[in-house]
């Protein structure tokens, strides 16, 4: 599903990191997450900067680096689900007590129009609209996407959220071979 021009059909899916694992930082940790993406059936179409917020809901746990990807993808959206659930899982992801700090943490945001409880899987994410450590980043990709159920832009919501309205995008350093640090995936949709 998804075409690159089309907003209704798109697909996001948020990223966070807030315990580096075996990575350097957070910000290996999340672009070695996304290098995962292909072999799953998952094309990253376009990838926002990463942004730092506090913790949340406990502001004393580590930092949290987000970002937001459009990806494409056959998958349908328990497949999708089932596909992030194993790269969590390939990155060192252990479930245990909720908002807990986490390696990599991925939520499906939206998967097109989808809307309501699909089987167990509401769509869009419920709380996705209230945070600005998503919808800032999405913004940043898909300006003009539309809340399928709110009818508010990414933009629109990005003001108006409430919860990690610290979340700030930080600059991404400069990779081994010249370009910046995740320079395999585009920052910004094709044209």
């Amino acid at each position: 599903m998804d075409d690159d021009l089309d907003l209704d059909a798109a697909v996001f899916v948020a990223l966070g990191c807030n315990d580096k694992g075996v990575w350097a930082d957070c910000v290996e940790a999340l672009e070695a997450g996304l290098a995962r993406f292909r072999a799953e059936g998952i094309d990253v179409v376009a990838r926002s900067s990463w942004w730092r917020s506090q913790a949340w809901p406990d502001p004393s746990d580590p930092p949290f680096l987000n970002g937001v990807a459009r990806v494409r993808t056959a998958l349908d959206a328990h497949g999708l689900m089932a596909a992030l659930g194993r790269i969590e899982e390939a990155m060192g992801r252990r479930r245990g007590a909720r908002n807990a700090p986490r390696t990599l943490d991925l939520d499906l945001i939206a998967y097109g129009r989808d809307t309501g409880d699909c089987e167990g899987l509401i769509l869009p994410h419920p709380r996705a609209a209230e945070r600005l450590f998503v919808m800032g980043p999405l913004a940043e990709i898909a300006p003009e996407w539309r809340h399928p159920v709110l009818g508010e832009t990414a933009e629109a919501l990005a003001r108006l959220a409430e919860v990690g309205t610290d979340a700030r995008p930080i600059p991404l350093p400069p990779s081994p071979g010249g370009g910046r640090a995740g320079d395999g995936v585009e920052a910004r949709p094709r044209e």
